[in-house]
């Protein structure tokens, strides 16, 4: 059966603001027929990199977190740190780069917590059985809530096509050696005759895997983890994954980290599809949005949700002057035509195979 997925645009008027659409859009969802009564609810979401500003403003969380109260429930804001150099590594430089883009207990009305704690090692091996995953490494505090929500930026992303619900699940709420295990199938390799050896690779990995020799970089694979930070930051596409599944493995694990974050407990899903970038907003920057605001979607099925924002996506004509607008259109798909070495139906093919929702939804307006 299809999932409901509900939808509201960006237009307003005076006295209905967008926090109001977000709330009549959660509402219409059914986010009051939880339990939230005395319950822990975490919100699980991404702060933004330092440098980035296409992040979601700490506003949407806190209409969240307000009704979570006001259904009684006892909410804080989560996300677990990060395998790459950057801002967000350990959970004082996470909870410094949080406050730097706004979220502070003041400003969302309740606490924020590293779910895996101050170095990343603070986890819980959830069992999941899966075909890649037989136990999943979740940070602990996601696992301590009673009640899961995903508050989501939908976005492009470099390795798996887009960003939304499922990944803010299963690749953020991974602890550090959770998103090891997940990035560890695949190991990117360098063209020699591509490199400059601008060495921005190695500024940004943790493991020191960039090799540099006669100014040409090579990786380590020994210290290589699989990351894929240094693709993503090579100026000049030299870096790329050393094998043709690498990809897909990196979604189909990362669906397993979200089976287990989700099963056995009430969650409800909802994804801000705003400053549609083409990359994580894990990067220190973000490229202009490849098309124009869409709006807020909402939904107990992250599958049906995920699915019904890219088709929102795919549907939009490109912005002007963007890494969409300057591709080649092979392929005749926003996301695949930004990053064509992803397989984004792939991941949600992989998510409904082992339940987690459907792809077949009912789109429905509120306004």
């Amino acid at each position: 059966m299809a999932s409901d997925v509900y939808f509201s645009d960006l237009r307003t008027d005076f006295g209905n603001n967008l926090l109001d659409k977000l709330n009549r859009v959660m509402k219409e969802a059914g986010i009051e027929t939880i339990d939230f009564k005395d319950h822990y609810a975490a919100i699980k979401l991404h702060f933004g990199e330092p440098g980035n500003l296409a992040f979601l403003r700490p506003n949407w969380a806190k209409c969240v977190a307000d009704e979570v109260r006001k259904l009684g429930g006892k909410p804080f804001l989560t996300d677990c740190n990060t395998l790459y150099v950057g801002g967000r590594k350990n959970a004082l430089d996470h909870l410094d780069s949080a406050n730097l883009n706004g979220y502070s207990p003041l400003s969302t009305g309740c606490q924020i917590l590293i779910a895996d704690g101050l170095k990343g090692t603070d986890d819980v091996e959830v069992p999941v059985d899966g075909k890649y995953v037989t136990a999943a490494k979740i940070g602990r505090a996601v696992m301590d809530a009673d009640i899961f929500i995903s508050l989501s930026h939908f976005k492009g992303h470099e390795a798996t096509g887009f960003g939304g619900a499922l990944k803010n699940i299963g690749m953020g709420c991974g602890s550090r050696r959770g998103k090891m295990e997940m990035h560890a199938s695949g190991k990117p390799v360098v063209e020699q005759e591509k490199c400059i050896g601008c060495r921005k690779c190695a500024k940004i990995c943790a493991h020191e895997g960039p090799v540099f020799e006669n100014g040409k970089c090579h990786i380590d694979h020994d210290r290589c983890v699989g990351c894929g930070r240094c693709i993503a930051i090579c100026p000049k596409d030299a870096i790329h994954e050393g094998t043709s599944s690498s990809n897909d493995l990196l979604n189909c694990k990362m669906m397993e980290y979200a089976k287990a974050v989700l099963q056995g407990r009430p969650s409800f899903h909802i994804a801000i599809a705003i400053d549609i970038s083409p990359n994580c907003d894990c990067h220190s920057e973000n490229d202009a949005p490849i098309v124009p605001n869409i709006g807020i979607f909402a939904s107990f099925d992250p599958v049906a949700l995920d699915q019904a924002c890219a088709d929102a996506v795919n549907s939009m004509p490109e912005n002007p002057n963007t890494m969409l607008s300057t591709s080649k259109h092979e392929l005749h798909d926003h996301f695949d035509d930004v990053h064509p070495d992803t397989n984004w139906k792939q991941g949600l093919e992989y998510a409904e195979s082992i339940g987690l929702g459907t792809r077949e939804y009912n789109l429905i307006k509120v306004k």
